[in-house]
């Protein structure tokens, strides 16, 4: 089904035989493939059958990524409920040389800024939905609805335990006496681990799946430390271009960890419930 699926989408939407369709690791949301078509060219397909996915959703995120900024992301052909139709971009996972690029360009993001945070629309992480109502504090945004928020569905989908949930609450009650109000609210990827990432030699040649909304820029570089995506190259060169304020490193990069952490918890549970609760004792709660 997934295959006629896609074979009627490309000849819809691209005027084009499907030849062949192959799968590609890193999909785990719906199924993702590579499709040969009759004029010899290939794009990336992400075939959803559930509607589950919200693969539009993605498709408006890499339009706005592609349209608004520098970032280099896929070209989207076509986006719809159960079908994503996209640029093949070569790349692969070895950054070694690539880091100082990635920097140069996660840099030139942050500089997008907006007048609250959130976004124009709710986004997505994976397949979850990430609410984005304009919220003009960012504690207050990052309390409600991406600590909470994200508690609150890992507690709903069984896998995070109720102790948790309550300290969770804790913390967040006290937020204000952790963090303080950054400047302008930067435009991030949101999701930027080694698998939404392509290089090419000394070249970041695209960013892929985005998880795009209006936070402190921090946000994103918690993310990258938590998940080692990028080396230290990577932080050296970021701070060339744009001030790291003191004390990330210390503490907030692992007050913002809390958020991937806990949506992880939500899609898989095992040993990121563990990463949690280190991370709450950390901060006394």
């Amino acid at each position: 089904m997934a295959e006629r699926l896609l074979a009627d989408g490309v000849e819809a939407t691209l005027g084009e035989r499907l030849l062949s369709a192959h799968p590609l690791g890193g999909g785990c949301i719906g199924e993702v493939y590579r499709a040969e078509l009759s004029d010899g060219s290939a794009v990336v397909a992400k075939v959803d059958r559930t509607g589950e996915a919200n693969l539009e959703r993605e498709g408006y995120m890499l339009r706005y990524l592609g349209e608004g900024t520098e970032l280099p992301v896929p070209e989207v052909y076509h986006s719809s409920e159960h079908l994503l139709l996209m640029e093949f971009v070569e790349g692969g996972g070895d950054f070694s040389r690539a880091e100082p690029h990635a920097a140069e360009l996660l840099a030139s993001l942050h500089g997008i800024t907006a007048g609250a945070y959130g976004h124009e629309r709710d986004t997505l992480i994976g397949s979850l939905s990430q609410p984005n109502p304009w919220t003009s504090s960012w504690v207050e945004f990052f309390r409600d609805q991406r600590l909470l928020y994200a508690t609150r569905v890992a507690r709903e989908a069984g896998r995070l335990p109720a102790e948790l949930h309550r300290r969770v609450e804790e913390l967040a009650g006290r937020l204000d006496g952790i963090i303080e109000e950054p400047g302008r609210p930067s435009l991030i990827h949101g999701d930027v681990w080694s698998g939404n990432v392509l290089a090419r030699g000394d070249r970041i040649s695209a960013f892929l799946d985005p998880a795009i909304y209006h936070a402190d820029p921090e946000m994103e570089l918690a993310y990258i430390s938590l998940f080692n995506s990028f080396g230290p190259s990577f932080f050296d060169n970021y701070a060339r271009r744009r001030y790291i304020r003191p004390g990330f490193f210390e503490e907030r990069r692992h007050l913002y960890a809390l958020y991937p952490l806990l949506v992880h918890v939500y899609y898989f549970g095992g040993g990121y419930v563990a990463s949690v609760d280190t991370t709450l004792r950390r901060f006394g709660a």
